[in-house]
């Protein structure tokens, strides 16, 4: 893989420092993108996220092949800035109680040439993967670092407040005659 992205990329994001930077918390990756050729007699291509990792001014701000063996192809697709919104809260906290929080990655192939895709969209949203899956949209999720699965504790034990469960009332028709109101 070019030198641009190595495993130091795994080691530390600058905004995991800080548990809640002010503003809107955000940070900005990249996505690795692989391509198979003909992984099977009936695939052309197969597209996988292969990770997710901090993006550096190095990688620009265009997709760029990494390795291409004529087998696999690396793609790296910078520049991806991921910000918290506060009614994703609970989204955010169901990744986290998930026991392995993810990044969340929709991806697209392309109509004219089904040998490219890009990677178009990234989230630590549960509910929001989940709404992309309701479109029929691409979605792939790569383990998130332990790093950032602090950071993002930080914010939901600040913004997500669970729903109050209020008591369910049962329709009087449900109730013997003798105890209705």
């Amino acid at each position: 893989m070019d030198d641009a992205v190595d495993s130091s990329q795994r080691q530390t994001h600058s905004q995991a420092q800080d548990p809640l930077p002010p503003g809107r918390p955000s940070v900005t990756v990249a996505v690795l993108l692989q391509r198979e050729a003909q992984p099977n007699q009936w695939e052309d291509w197969r597209f996988s996220v292969v990770d997710v990792v901090a993006h550096q001014t190095a990688f620009g701000d265009q997709p760029r092949v990494l390795r291409d063996d004529g087998k696999l192809q690396t793609r790296l697709h910078p520049n991806f800035e991921l910000t918290l919104y506060p009614d994703e809260a609970e989204g955010y906290f169901l990744n986290l109680s998930s026991g392995a929080p993810v990044w969340f990655v929709v991806w697209r192939v392309s109509d004219e040439d089904p040998s490219v895709a890009w990677a178009e969209r990234v989230s630590l949203s549960y509910t929001e993967a989940g709404r992309w899956l309701d479109a029929q949209e691409r979605v792939d999720n790569v383990p998130l670092p332990a790093d950032l699965a602090a950071w993002l504790q930080s914010y939901v034990e600040v913004y997500y407040r669970p729903e109050v469960k209020k008591e369910r009332r049962r329709p009087q028709s449900f109730v013997s005659p003798g105890e209705r109101r």
